[in-house]
Protein backbone atom coordinates (compact mmCIF):
# COMPACT_ATOMS: atom_id res chain seq x y z
CA UNK A 1 0.00 0.00 0.00
CA UNK A 2 1.54 3.04 -0.69
CA UNK A 3 -0.89 6.44 0.33
CA UNK A 4 0.12 9.64 -0.93
CA UNK A 5 -1.53 13.33 -1.26
CA UNK A 6 -4.97 13.52 -3.13
CA UNK A 7 -6.10 10.28 -1.87
CA UNK A 8 -8.70 9.19 0.35
CA UNK A 9 -10.33 6.56 2.65
CA UNK A 10 -9.94 5.45 6.31
CA UNK A 11 -6.24 4.77 5.97
CA UNK A 12 -5.56 8.30 5.02
CA UNK A 13 -7.52 8.51 8.57
CA UNK A 14 -5.56 5.98 10.45
CA UNK A 15 -2.09 8.31 9.25
CA UNK A 16 -3.35 11.45 10.28
CA UNK A 17 -4.42 9.88 13.73
CA UNK A 18 -0.56 8.71 14.10
CA UNK A 19 0.77 11.82 13.04
CA UNK A 20 -1.91 13.50 15.54
CA UNK A 21 -0.60 11.13 18.26
CA UNK A 22 2.62 12.48 17.67
CA UNK A 23 2.12 16.07 18.20
CA UNK A 24 2.51 16.58 14.01
CA UNK A 25 -1.18 17.55 13.62
CA UNK A 26 -3.77 18.86 15.50
CA UNK A 27 -6.39 15.92 16.26
CA UNK A 28 -9.69 15.96 14.57
CA UNK A 29 -12.29 14.71 16.02
CA UNK A 30 -15.75 13.13 14.64
CA UNK A 31 -14.25 12.68 10.81
CA UNK A 32 -15.72 10.74 8.78
CA UNK A 33 -12.73 8.04 7.92
CA UNK A 34 -14.23 7.12 4.59
CA UNK A 35 -14.00 11.21 3.92
CA UNK A 36 -10.49 11.57 5.06
CA UNK A 37 -8.16 13.50 2.80
CA UNK A 38 -4.23 13.07 2.22
CA UNK A 39 -4.33 16.73 2.01
CA UNK A 40 -1.58 19.31 2.13
CA UNK A 41 -1.37 19.50 6.06
CA UNK A 42 -0.49 15.39 6.26
CA UNK A 43 1.64 15.88 3.23
CA UNK A 44 3.85 17.93 5.56
CA UNK A 45 3.42 16.36 8.99
CA UNK A 46 4.66 12.97 6.96
CA UNK A 47 7.84 15.01 5.21
CA UNK A 48 8.82 16.17 8.58
CA UNK A 49 8.30 13.14 10.28
CA UNK A 50 10.22 11.37 7.69
CA UNK A 51 12.85 14.01 8.17
CA UNK A 52 12.96 13.59 12.09
CA UNK A 53 13.24 9.50 11.27
CA UNK A 54 15.82 9.62 8.72
CA UNK A 55 13.79 8.31 6.31
CA UNK A 56 13.69 9.59 2.22
CA UNK A 57 11.35 12.53 2.47
CA UNK A 58 9.16 11.93 0.26
CA UNK A 59 5.54 12.73 1.13
CA UNK A 60 4.40 9.29 0.74
CA UNK A 61 3.39 6.74 3.01
CA UNK A 62 4.48 3.31 2.07
CA UNK A 63 5.31 0.30 4.28
CA UNK A 64 8.68 1.57 5.62
CA UNK A 65 6.90 4.99 6.77
CA UNK A 66 3.80 3.03 7.93
CA UNK A 67 6.10 1.13 10.03
CA UNK A 68 7.84 4.08 11.66
CA UNK A 69 4.92 5.91 12.52
CA UNK A 70 3.50 2.66 14.47
CA UNK A 71 7.05 1.89 16.25
CA UNK A 72 7.18 6.15 17.30
CA UNK A 73 4.13 6.27 18.72
CA UNK A 74 4.73 3.64 21.76
CA UNK A 75 6.88 5.04 24.76
CA UNK A 76 8.37 2.36 27.56
CA UNK A 77 5.92 1.33 30.04
CA UNK A 78 3.00 1.90 27.43
CA UNK A 79 2.43 -1.83 27.06
CA UNK A 80 3.90 -4.97 28.20
CA UNK A 81 6.24 -6.13 26.07
CA UNK A 82 7.32 -9.89 25.68
CA UNK A 83 9.08 -12.24 22.84
CA UNK A 84 6.32 -13.82 20.42
CA UNK A 85 8.22 -15.99 17.67
CA UNK A 86 5.88 -15.65 15.12
CA UNK A 87 4.92 -11.83 15.32
CA UNK A 88 8.36 -10.13 17.13
CA UNK A 89 6.97 -7.13 19.03
CA UNK A 90 9.19 -3.60 17.45
CA UNK A 91 8.77 0.15 18.96
CA UNK A 92 10.56 2.80 20.09
CA UNK A 93 9.35 1.23 23.55
CA UNK A 94 11.56 -1.98 22.54
CA UNK A 95 14.68 0.35 21.61
CA UNK A 96 14.41 1.98 24.72
CA UNK A 97 14.05 -0.95 26.95
CA UNK A 98 17.45 -2.83 25.61
CA UNK A 99 19.01 1.17 25.43
CA UNK A 100 18.28 1.16 29.37
CA UNK A 101 19.68 -2.26 29.87
CA UNK A 102 22.77 -2.16 27.98
CA UNK A 103 23.72 0.35 30.35
CA UNK A 104 23.45 -1.60 33.11
CA UNK A 105 25.41 -4.43 31.37
CA UNK A 106 23.59 -6.77 29.68
CA UNK A 107 24.52 -7.59 26.55
CA UNK A 108 21.28 -6.83 24.20
CA UNK A 109 23.08 -6.38 21.47
CA UNK A 110 23.02 -3.32 18.69
CA UNK A 111 19.65 -2.10 19.64
CA UNK A 112 17.40 -2.29 16.98
CA UNK A 113 13.75 -2.36 18.32
CA UNK A 114 12.95 -5.60 18.21
CA UNK A 115 11.63 -8.02 21.28
CA UNK A 116 13.72 -11.11 19.84
CA UNK A 117 15.04 -13.61 21.96
CA UNK A 118 18.52 -11.50 23.23
CA UNK A 119 16.11 -9.42 24.38
CA UNK A 120 13.99 -11.88 26.17
CA UNK A 121 16.61 -13.36 27.74
CA UNK A 122 18.15 -10.11 29.26
CA UNK A 123 14.94 -9.20 30.73
CA UNK A 124 14.27 -12.99 32.70
CA UNK A 125 18.31 -11.87 33.75
CA UNK A 126 17.28 -9.01 35.14
CA UNK A 127 13.81 -9.87 37.18
CA UNK A 128 15.99 -12.64 37.97
CA UNK A 129 18.71 -10.20 39.36
CA UNK A 130 16.39 -7.95 40.89
CA UNK A 131 14.16 -10.44 42.87
CA UNK A 132 10.65 -10.87 39.76
CA UNK A 133 8.88 -12.89 38.47
CA UNK A 134 11.38 -14.27 35.52
CA UNK A 135 8.50 -14.89 32.94
CA UNK A 136 10.46 -12.78 30.35
CA UNK A 137 7.22 -10.24 30.19
CA UNK A 138 8.27 -6.56 30.65
CA UNK A 139 4.83 -5.46 32.81
CA UNK A 140 4.23 -3.28 35.16
CA UNK A 141 6.45 -4.47 38.34
CA UNK A 142 9.70 -4.66 35.81
CA UNK A 143 9.25 -1.38 34.23
CA UNK A 144 8.65 0.17 37.79
CA UNK A 145 12.20 -1.82 39.29
CA UNK A 146 13.87 -0.65 35.91
CA UNK A 147 12.80 3.30 35.91
CA UNK A 148 14.27 3.11 39.92
CA UNK A 149 17.32 1.01 38.92
CA UNK A 150 18.02 3.56 36.40
CA UNK A 151 17.84 6.39 37.76
CA UNK A 152 21.19 5.10 39.45
CA UNK A 153 22.77 3.77 36.44
CA UNK A 154 22.88 5.76 33.30
CA UNK A 155 25.21 6.45 30.48
CA UNK A 156 27.65 4.38 29.05
CA UNK A 157 28.41 2.63 25.67
CA UNK A 158 28.88 -0.95 26.52
CA UNK A 159 27.77 -2.39 22.81
CA UNK A 160 31.01 -0.21 21.95
CA UNK A 161 33.10 -1.81 23.86
CA UNK A 162 31.85 -5.28 22.89
CA UNK A 163 32.05 -4.00 18.77
CA UNK A 164 35.67 -3.00 19.68
CA UNK A 165 36.67 -5.76 21.45
CA UNK A 166 35.03 -8.12 18.21
CA UNK A 167 37.36 -5.81 16.08
CA UNK A 168 40.95 -5.95 17.69
CA UNK A 169 40.36 -9.86 18.00
CA UNK A 170 40.06 -10.00 14.30
CA UNK A 171 43.30 -8.69 13.71
CA UNK A 172 45.13 -6.33 10.98
CA UNK A 173 44.87 -9.20 7.86
CA UNK A 174 42.42 -9.10 5.80
CA UNK A 175 42.28 -12.94 4.66
CA UNK A 176 39.76 -14.91 6.36
CA UNK A 177 37.47 -11.51 6.75
CA UNK A 178 33.91 -12.39 6.15
CA UNK A 179 32.03 -9.05 3.68
CA UNK A 180 28.70 -8.50 2.37
CA UNK A 181 28.11 -6.12 -0.83
CA UNK A 182 25.32 -4.73 -1.40
CA UNK A 183 24.28 -2.87 -4.68
CA UNK A 184 21.68 -1.09 -4.55
CA UNK A 185 17.92 -1.70 -6.42
CA UNK A 186 18.11 -4.32 -8.80
CA UNK A 187 15.59 -6.19 -10.39
CA UNK A 188 12.33 -3.87 -11.65
CA UNK A 189 13.90 -1.07 -9.19
CA UNK A 190 16.27 0.24 -11.47
CA UNK A 191 16.94 3.42 -9.34
CA UNK A 192 18.07 6.55 -10.72
CA UNK A 193 18.20 6.63 -14.61
CA UNK A 194 19.99 9.46 -16.40
CA UNK A 195 21.47 9.48 -20.34
CA UNK A 196 20.64 5.36 -20.58
CA UNK A 197 22.52 4.81 -17.33
CA UNK A 198 20.69 3.55 -14.65
CA UNK A 199 22.20 3.82 -10.92
CA UNK A 200 21.38 -0.12 -10.43
CA UNK A 201 23.98 -1.38 -13.51
CA UNK A 202 26.44 1.15 -11.77
CA UNK A 203 26.23 -0.44 -8.00
CA UNK A 204 26.01 -4.01 -9.33
CA UNK A 205 29.76 -3.53 -11.16
CA UNK A 206 31.24 -1.51 -8.43
CA UNK A 207 30.51 -4.17 -6.37
CA UNK A 208 31.80 -6.95 -8.74
CA UNK A 209 34.90 -4.96 -9.17
CA UNK A 210 35.50 -4.84 -5.11
CA UNK A 211 34.36 -8.49 -5.14
CA UNK A 212 37.27 -9.31 -7.43
CA UNK A 213 39.81 -7.51 -5.52
CA UNK A 214 38.79 -8.32 -1.96
CA UNK A 215 39.03 -12.38 -3.31
CA UNK A 216 42.38 -11.07 -3.93
CA UNK A 217 43.27 -10.56 -0.43
CA UNK A 218 41.87 -13.55 0.54
CA UNK A 219 38.34 -12.37 1.83
CA UNK A 220 35.33 -14.44 1.34
CA UNK A 221 32.55 -12.18 -0.44
CA UNK A 222 29.16 -12.43 -0.75
CA UNK A 223 26.88 -10.26 -2.88
CA UNK A 224 23.29 -9.69 -2.10
CA UNK A 225 21.72 -9.98 -5.26
CA UNK A 226 22.59 -11.00 -8.96
CA UNK A 227 21.60 -8.20 -11.63
CA UNK A 228 17.88 -9.76 -11.97
CA UNK A 229 16.86 -9.25 -8.47
CA UNK A 230 15.72 -7.14 -6.04
CA UNK A 231 15.62 -8.23 -2.39
CA UNK A 232 13.99 -6.01 0.43
CA UNK A 233 15.70 -4.17 2.62
CA UNK A 234 14.58 -6.83 4.91
CA UNK A 235 15.80 -9.57 3.46
CA UNK A 236 19.07 -8.33 2.05
CA UNK A 237 19.99 -7.62 6.18
CA UNK A 238 18.72 -11.26 6.98
CA UNK A 239 21.23 -12.46 3.95
CA UNK A 240 24.18 -11.15 6.17
CA UNK A 241 23.19 -12.29 9.56
CA UNK A 242 22.54 -15.87 7.51
CA UNK A 243 26.42 -16.04 6.38
CA UNK A 244 27.74 -14.44 9.46
CA UNK A 245 29.53 -11.25 7.81
CA UNK A 246 31.49 -9.09 9.40
CA UNK A 247 31.06 -5.83 7.63
CA UNK A 248 28.57 -5.07 5.35
CA UNK A 249 28.78 -2.57 2.72
CA UNK A 250 26.15 -1.27 0.70
CA UNK A 251 26.40 0.75 -2.39
CA UNK A 252 24.03 3.55 -3.96
CA UNK A 253 23.98 5.85 -7.01
CA UNK A 254 21.91 8.80 -6.02
CA UNK A 255 19.85 11.60 -7.86
CA UNK A 256 17.59 14.57 -7.82
CA UNK A 257 15.77 16.89 -9.98
CA UNK A 258 18.53 19.63 -9.55
CA UNK A 259 21.12 18.75 -11.84
CA UNK A 260 23.42 20.92 -9.39
CA UNK A 261 23.15 18.24 -6.75
CA UNK A 262 26.69 16.21 -5.94
CA UNK A 263 28.70 14.86 -3.67
CA UNK A 264 29.70 11.60 -1.79
CA UNK A 265 27.88 10.68 1.60
CA UNK A 266 28.23 7.49 3.88
CA UNK A 267 25.70 6.27 6.30
CA UNK A 268 26.05 3.90 9.54
CA UNK A 269 23.57 2.66 12.32
CA UNK A 270 21.93 5.46 14.88
CA UNK A 271 18.99 6.85 16.32
CA UNK A 272 18.27 10.26 17.72
CA UNK A 273 17.85 8.80 20.65
CA UNK A 274 21.85 7.70 21.28
CA UNK A 275 21.81 4.23 19.98
CA UNK A 276 24.75 3.90 17.56
CA UNK A 277 27.00 1.31 15.61
CA UNK A 278 30.51 2.76 16.58
CA UNK A 279 32.37 0.18 14.66
CA UNK A 280 29.87 1.32 11.89
CA UNK A 281 30.57 5.00 12.50
CA UNK A 282 34.64 4.88 12.09
CA UNK A 283 33.98 2.12 9.19
CA UNK A 284 31.78 5.38 7.79
CA UNK A 285 34.06 7.59 8.06
CA UNK A 286 37.10 5.82 6.63
CA UNK A 287 34.91 5.12 3.37
CA UNK A 288 34.16 8.94 3.24
CA UNK A 289 37.80 10.12 4.34
CA UNK A 290 38.88 7.87 1.65
CA UNK A 291 36.28 8.23 -1.64
CA UNK A 292 36.37 11.97 -0.99
CA UNK A 293 40.00 12.23 -1.05
CA UNK A 294 40.09 10.19 -4.71
CA UNK A 295 37.15 11.10 -6.52
CA UNK A 296 37.58 15.16 -5.36
CA UNK A 297 33.62 14.61 -5.54
CA UNK A 298 31.94 17.35 -2.76
CA UNK A 299 31.80 15.92 1.06
CA UNK A 300 28.49 15.69 2.68
CA UNK A 301 29.75 13.77 5.58
CA UNK A 302 29.14 10.97 7.54
CA UNK A 303 25.17 10.60 9.21
CA UNK A 304 23.81 8.40 11.02
CA UNK A 305 20.23 6.59 10.09
CA UNK A 306 17.97 3.93 11.34
CA UNK A 307 17.59 2.24 8.01
CA UNK A 308 16.71 -1.05 7.75
CA UNK A 309 19.88 -2.69 5.74
CA UNK A 310 21.75 -0.49 8.69
CA UNK A 311 19.84 -1.51 11.51
CA UNK A 312 18.67 -5.80 11.53
CA UNK A 313 21.92 -6.44 10.55
CA UNK A 314 23.96 -7.73 13.69
CA UNK A 315 27.47 -6.72 12.39
CA UNK A 316 28.58 -3.16 11.60
CA UNK A 317 27.33 -1.98 8.25
CA UNK A 318 27.42 1.13 6.28
CA UNK A 319 25.88 2.41 2.99
CA UNK A 320 27.40 4.83 0.80
CA UNK A 321 25.92 7.25 -1.59
CA UNK A 322 28.43 7.60 -4.20
CA UNK A 323 27.78 11.16 -6.42
CA UNK A 324 24.52 11.63 -8.01
CA UNK A 325 23.67 10.10 -11.28
CA UNK A 326 21.64 13.55 -12.33
CA UNK A 327 24.65 15.88 -12.03
CA UNK A 328 26.48 15.71 -15.92
CA UNK A 329 29.93 15.86 -14.59
CA UNK A 330 29.38 13.11 -11.91
CA UNK A 331 27.80 11.12 -14.72
CA UNK A 332 30.61 10.96 -17.07
CA UNK A 333 32.96 10.12 -14.07
CA UNK A 334 30.52 7.13 -12.90
CA UNK A 335 30.45 5.74 -16.40
CA UNK A 336 34.28 5.62 -17.27
CA UNK A 337 35.40 2.39 -15.68
CA UNK A 338 38.94 3.72 -14.64
CA UNK A 339 36.78 6.14 -12.03
CA UNK A 340 35.09 2.92 -11.12
CA UNK A 341 38.44 0.88 -10.58
CA UNK A 342 39.40 3.95 -8.01
CA UNK A 343 36.17 3.46 -6.16
CA UNK A 344 36.51 -0.16 -5.48
CA UNK A 345 40.50 1.02 -4.52
CA UNK A 346 38.88 3.21 -2.16
CA UNK A 347 36.68 1.39 -0.20
CA UNK A 348 38.96 -1.79 0.04
CA UNK A 349 41.25 0.90 1.68
CA UNK A 350 38.69 1.60 3.45
CA UNK A 351 38.39 -1.42 4.98
CA UNK A 352 42.12 -2.10 5.47
CA UNK A 353 41.99 1.03 7.46
CA UNK A 354 39.93 -0.14 9.83
CA UNK A 355 41.52 -3.61 10.59
CA UNK A 356 44.67 -1.51 11.14
CA UNK A 357 43.12 0.55 13.59
CA UNK A 358 45.70 3.26 12.72
CA UNK A 359 48.53 1.23 13.07
CA UNK A 360 51.00 1.34 9.93
CA UNK A 361 48.23 3.63 8.22
CA UNK A 362 49.42 5.44 5.11
CA UNK A 363 47.89 8.84 4.17
CA UNK A 364 44.62 8.85 2.77
CA UNK A 365 43.89 8.49 -0.88
CA UNK A 366 47.36 6.99 -1.38
CA UNK A 367 47.11 3.80 0.25
CA UNK A 368 47.44 1.48 -3.20
CA UNK A 369 45.78 -1.69 -4.50
CA UNK A 370 49.30 -3.21 -4.55
CA UNK A 371 50.98 -1.62 -1.38
CA UNK A 372 47.95 -3.42 -0.25
CA UNK A 373 48.29 -6.81 -0.88
CA UNK A 374 52.10 -6.08 -0.04
CA UNK A 375 51.04 -5.21 3.45
CA UNK A 376 48.84 -8.40 3.18
CA UNK A 377 52.19 -10.36 2.88
CA UNK A 378 54.35 -8.48 5.41
CA UNK A 379 51.42 -9.48 7.98
CA UNK A 380 52.25 -12.86 7.01
CA UNK A 381 55.63 -13.37 7.12
CA UNK A 382 55.77 -11.93 10.65
CA UNK A 383 53.38 -14.27 11.94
Amino acid sequence: MLLRRGDRGPAVAGIREALASLQLLPALNGIDPDSAEFDTAIDGAVRTFQQQRGLIVDGMVGPVTIRSLTDARWKLGDRPLTYTLSAMMTGDDVMALQTRLAEMGYNTGRPDGIFGPLTDGCVRDFQRHRGLTEDGVFGPSTHRELTRIGRMVTGGRPHYLREYQMLRQAGPRLHGKRIVLDPGHGGDDLGWRAGGIKAADLTYDIARRLQSRMVTAGMTVFLTRDPGENPTPEERAAFANTVNADLVLSLHIDGSESPHACGIATFHFGTDSGATSTVGETLAALVQRELVARTRFADCRVHHRPWDVLRLTRMPAVQVEIGYLSNPQERDRLTNADFRNEVADGLLVAVKRLYLDGHDDPHTGTFTFSDLLAHERMILDSA
